[in-house]
């Protein structure tokens, strides 16, 4: 195991993937907590998909970031955050943590907004294969349907 991956008992750097779905809000509230106890940093990313309107979706993902990190804040965690665009949502997050040094990964086992939850639990179930830190799987209920990214429903976050 190389010196990056060492693993810690105590996470400096926790990265949360979120697509804005209910299923991520609940892995929201549990990194947040794991953050303030380890008083570690959290990392929020958004990955959009390429072939979707992506500066739209961009600058929605990074609006909703930013309230996000503005309620971390103030809770007393220290949070930033990146939108990522591409084809290979999974090797998205894993270049984030490879490239924020990321020491642990929390992700919710189903996704609705933006991907579909059959897709989100490969995304899950890929890390789980392919990172080298450790993964905290936040699982939740399956959604009975899938949940559209609207700007009326923004105001849950935060």
């Amino acid at each position: 195991m190389s010196e990056t991956y060492a693993f810690s008992t105590i996470p400096a750097k926790i990265l949360l993937p979120i697509d804005f779905s209910p299923s991520s809000h609940t892995a929201l509230e549990k990194a947040t907590e794991l953050a303030l106890h380890f008083h570690a940093e959290l990392y929020l990313v958004h990955v959009v998909p390429e072939g979707s309107n992506i500066e739209e979706a961009k600058t929605e993902a990074a609006g909703l970031l930013a309230k996000s990190i503005t309620g971390l804040a103030a809770k007393g965690v220290r949070a930033t955050s990146s939108v990522e665009v591409d084809a290979d949502i999974a090797g998205a997050i894993l270049d984030v943590v490879e490239r924020e040094k990321i020491d642990l990964v929390v992700v919710s086992t189903h996704g609705t907004t933006g991907w579909h939850p059959l897709v989100f639990g490969s995304i899950a179930e890929k890390l789980v294969k392919l990172v080298h830190v450790p993964v905290l799987l936040i699982r939740t209920e399956k959604p009975e349907s899938s949940v559209k990214l609207i700007s009326g429903r923004l105001m849950e976050w935060w």
